[in-house]
């Protein structure tokens, strides 16, 4: 058992922020890994971040709400990363087809990205 000091007193920390923590470090490592093996190199950020965040989550959601619940959050997770594909798609397509601002560009293509969610959502996850 962990014990923090806090406002004066010493409470317990909760078990589920230290397997959050094992288990984030954990598969952060792992993706870090994979992230290392793979070229280009600009994909290790990618493969450090979301994905082990993610499964981190999940795991943590099912021993605290239940399978049914966690794959409704899986489901929500899928979702926006479609809508993200979209995004990137289209943000590439008119970045190297017309050349204009980054920025403009970037926020522009956020309504893909709006549009793709929220039609997945009322589809699939409503």
């Amino acid at each position: 058992m962990f014990l923090l000091r806090g406002a004066g007193s010493l409470y317990k920390m909760p078990k589920d922020m230290i397997f959050r923590f094992v288990a984030g470090g954990l598969v952060v490592s792992i993706f870090a890994t994979l992230g290392d093996i793979f070229r280009p190199k600009s994909f290790a950020g990618l493969f450090g971040a979301a994905p082990s965040i993610a499964l981190a989550t999940l795991a943590l959601t099912i021993s605290k709400e239940g399978k049914v619940y966690a794959s409704t959050e899986a489901r929500s997770m899928i979702a926006g990363a479609v809508a993200f594909l979209a995004y990137a798609t289209a943000a590439h397509w008119v970045l190297f087809r017309y050349k204009p601002s980054t920025t403009f560009v970037a926020a522009s293509c956020l309504i893909v990205w709006f549009a793709v969610a929220f039609s997945l959502w009322f589809v699939w996850l409503k």
